[in-house]
């Protein structure tokens, strides 16, 4: 058990250091050195000179000889990586962000849906289908609605057989978090299950057509919000 203490300190620190730059602690101050973080952490050099290079890899810190090490300016964080996307839902919400990952979204999700049509099998059916009995039980109150939401989306990402399209899967599990965090705002806006029924249906009957503009259609709606409420100010 002892042996495993340095990691998870590393990865406490990592957490810590992840977030409070993410959320923009770290905005108009300058970056601690290793030393400054190790004391008000109370952790060794090494644990936190190893958290510096994971966020380093990340894209969220730079070293540079004499400079020190700087926080890096969020374009050139690696915004598929699943903690910084994790810390982007501790940030203060912003419909920039959620317009940003719907325009992701309506670029992947209606694709994925059409080679699920075309491509999917009966395990990637089924799951397919179990998602939506989750999304069936939490209208009825015996699931979680945003969790059931995720499976079938992310049902529909395996269903396309393609594992480019498979490791979307944090970014779409964001975007979503974002999305329902957001459209709890509005009385009854929950997610549609006629709406993702048709896209169930539309990939059972294989019509790759049908299935890429049923799902282009539910993730329209939350960009139809979006652009209200930006236009609201």
């Amino acid at each position: 058990m002892a042996a495993e203490l340095p990691r998870n300190l590393t990865f406490g620190m990592l957490d810590a250091l992840g977030k409070a730059i993410v959320v923009g602690h770290y905005d108009d101050v300058r970056f601690p050195t290793e030393a400054e973080l190790a004391e008000e952490h109370q952790v060794s050099r090494s644990v936190t000179r190893e958290a510096v290079k994971m966020l380093t890899a990340k894209g969220l810190l730079t070293a540079k000889p004499r400079k020190g090490t700087s926080v890096q300016p969020a374009s050139a964080w690696n915004l598929f990586d699943a903690d910084v996307l994790r810390w982007l839902l501790e940030r203060k919400f912003s419909l920039e962000l959620l317009r940003q990952f719907s325009e992701l979204r309506i670029a992947i999700e209606p694709a994925a849906a059409a080679l699920a049509a075309r491509w999917a099998h009966e395990e990637a059916l089924e799951a397919l289908r179990a998602g939506y009995r989750r999304m069936e039980a939490a209208e009825a109150g015996a699931d979680d609605p945003l969790d059931a939401d995720i499976a079938f989306h992310i049902a529909v990402l395996q269903a396309s057989a393609n594992p480019f399209y498979t490791q979307f899967r944090d970014v779409v599990e964001t975007a979503l978090r974002t999305s329902i965090h957001f459209t709890n705002r509005f009385k009854g806006r929950t997610a549609s299950l006629p709406a993702h029924h048709a896209v169930l249906a539309a990939i059972e009957a294989g019509d790759v057509e049908r299935a890429q503009s049923a799902m282009r259609e539910i993730i329209a709606d939350v960009m139809v919000l979006v652009d209200e409420a930006e236009h609201r100010g």
